[in-house]
């Protein structure tokens, strides 16, 4: 699963405009000048973008899917994640698949790995190597409370199987797109084929990762120092350098 990620950098984020046709600088302007995060968890609020039958908009969402048709809101803590291979069919996640997607944005994201002897998990930060800004594949609801009449905006980040980079740390990643996907991907017209096609590994030669301190596993920490590598390092297979 992914359950940590961050957006160091936002004001990246309008590299993003030249990439695709569905993107322009005031779409992402949301994003771009939200305040640079290291460690934003689950039921935390970002800018992203989403797509459905009425075109591309910015919009504040909260992390945790609760589906329109919830009887209650305490289903998105369990709903974080959504599997690529069972995304399209679960009840939770069919119809923001086929009408509801969305790009959340991120320059870095956190995996554990188990540890052989050890009784905690190692945390590793992944980024691209270039440190730019990515689009995590993402799908949004929107839940209408029955007894207050509020309305919550939410989101779940699909997860596939890892690359070489980050199976040496966890058996999930989470689906970044490339600049070439993000159109098909906010495009709701396109066929479900095509978009299930797009939920594959990210490639391996872009990514880099290293262990962290225990400290990011507080989600109340959420500074630059979660990214730090340890010291002494540790390597993807759990040796100390």
């Amino acid at each position: 699963m992914c359950g940590r990620y961050g957006l160091s950098h936002p004001a990246r984020v309008r590299a993003l405009a030249s990439a695709a046709a569905s993107l322009d600088e005031a779409l992402l302007a949301p994003a771009g000048a939200s305040a640079a995060r290291w460690n934003i968890t689950p039921s935390a609020i970002v800018q992203a973008v989403c797509s459905d039958r009425d075109g591309v908009r910015a919009a504040p969402l909260q992390w945790g899917l609760i589906p329109a048709w919830a009887k209650e809101p305490g289903i998105g803590a369990r709903l974080a994640n959504a599997r690529a291979d069972s995304v399209r069919h679960k009840p939770s996640f069919r119809r923001p698949f086929a009408a509801r997607r969305a790009l959340v944005f991120a320059d870095l994201f956190y995996e554990w790995q188990a540890v052989p002897g050890a009784t905690r998990k190692q945390p590793w930060c992944i980024r691209r190597r270039d440190e730019a800004v990515f689009a995590f594949a993402a799908l949004w609801d929107r839940w209408i409370d029955p007894t207050a009449g509020e309305t919550r905006e939410t989101f779940t980040l699909i997860t596939t199987e890892p690359n070489d980079v980050v199976g040496r740390i966890h058996d999930r990643m989470p689906v970044i797109l490339t600049p070439r996907q993000i159109d098909p991907w906010l495009d709701v017209s396109a066929p479900l084929d095509d978009v299930e096609a797009l939920l594959a590994p990210y490639h391996d030669e872009e990514l880099t990762a290293w262990a962290v301190s225990p400290r990011v596993n507080d989600p109340r920490v959420d500074d630059a120092r979660c990214i730090a590598p340890m010291d002494p390092p540790r390597d993807l297979f759990g040796a100390r350098d």
